[in-house]
């Protein structure tokens, strides 16, 4: 006997759907339980009782912010948990009823049918990297926001001075000279004083979130694969790792790119093909990624003799930055697909070649809008 039990997981409370078609019982039960310690004890002491007479338990629950711990905690009596990758499953966001009630019963009904399409959950490890990187993505920005404050006191105060000088704790201290030297900028002096101050503490956060990570991945063989491309720095490199965590999972290297949102959509139908935009499915954190993979390459010179690199400008020269860099991007993730699979770091030689232009793969990426 095999219970399939649908799980509508929420924030406060969850909504559990149970059934079963076996030949001697049939069971089809609804109940709510909090997400408390009382409510999960509940919940997986009913689970305890269909494991105690001998049948499987598969549990299907969407992914949300809790769903992780609610799978650690279901997982500790046995139970299978299938966790919905919702971007393939609009059954229950387009559906003309939603309660909570009918969409477990949904989820528990294509349980049974084995029909729900999976998510992948990451790491404990690789969650934490991901952490510290929007941490350090935000502070980043804040950053940006204050040096861009300065910048227009100081214009407003028709003082010449280039945004890149309060990149350095030696240039921002300059500016604060120059401001605390003139009587007349007495109070612009005290903001931009406090501004600095702001700048500096979130400047050091970066670097101790920074730290970590390099203290985490020290022996990431990802990584530290990953930093024998010419032009990927550290930053790229961990987000890539965070974002992709096990290769094994792409089948070839077509569907790692499509994973990153690099790939055009197709319409085919009947004799039209179309291709449009790309996809942007998957994480945007990875997509990004490989774009100033493509940035940091561009700005090694001794990179323009790779044959990727002369299609770059070529499609450039055709077709805009924009979407040569995309195009780039999308090669870059094929290459990386194939360094992790194979085990084997980057070989610049491999890159050497005299690129011949407009072959069958450079007219399918010129015609994208």
């Amino acid at each position: 006997m095999t219970f399939f039990i649908g799980v509508d997981l929420h924030k406060t409370q969850f909504t559990v759907h149970v059934r079963t078609e076996d030949k001697i019982e049939t069971l089809d039960e609804i109940k709510q339980y909090p997400t408390t310690g009382a409510g999960y004890e509940l919940f997986l002491e009913r689970l305890k009782t269909f494991k105690e007479i001998g049948a499987d338990v598969k549990v299907g629950v969407e992914s949300t912010g809790n769903t992780r711990f609610f799978k650690n905690q279901v997982e500790k009596v046995g139970a299978e948990v299938t966790v919905i990758n919702t971007l393939k499953f609009k059954v229950i966001n387009e559906s003309t009823k939603k309660t909570d009630k009918h969409d477990a019963s949904t989820i528990s009904e294509f349980l049974s049918k084995d029909m729900l399409p999976e998510s992948y959950l990451c790491g404990k490890e690789t969650e934490n990297i991901r952490r510290l990187l929007k941490s350090r993505e935000r502070l980043v920005r804040s950053m940006v926001g204050q040096k861009n404050e300065v910048h227009a006191l100081l214009v407003s105060l028709g003082i010449s001075d280039e945004l890149r000088s309060l990149q350095s704790k030696k240039g921002r201290q300059k500016v604060l000279d120059t401001l605390e030297s003139n009587n007349d900028y007495v109070l612009e002096a005290q903001s931009v004083k406090l501004m600095i101050q702001i700048i500096d503490q979130m400047s050091e956060s970066v670097k101790v979130i920074e730290k970590q990570i390099t203290e985490i991945t020290k022996d990431d063989e990802m990584v530290n694969r990953l930093l024998t491309i010419r032009g990927c720095g550290k930053i790229t490199a961990w987000t890539i790792r965070a974002y992709t965590e096990d290769i094994s999972r792409f089948a070839n290297a077509k569907k790692y790119a499509a994973f990153c949102g690099l790939v055009p959509w197709v319409q085919d139908s009947n004799e039209t093909i179309r291709h449009g935009k790309i996809t942007k499915r998957g994480p945007q954190e990875l997509r990004t990624s490989f774009v100033q993979l493509v940035l940091g390459i561009r700005r090694c010179k001794d990179t323009s003799t790779w044959r990727m690199m002369q299609r770059y400008e070529y499609m450039k020269k055709n077709k805009g930055s924009g979407k040569s860099i995309i195009a780039t991007a999308r090669k870059m993730a094929e290459i990386v697909w194939a360094m992790l699979s194979d085990k084997q770091d980057f070989d610049s030689s491999k890159m050497m070649g005299k690129y011949k232009p407009m072959n069958l793969v450079d007219q399918a990426l010129v015609a994208m809008d």
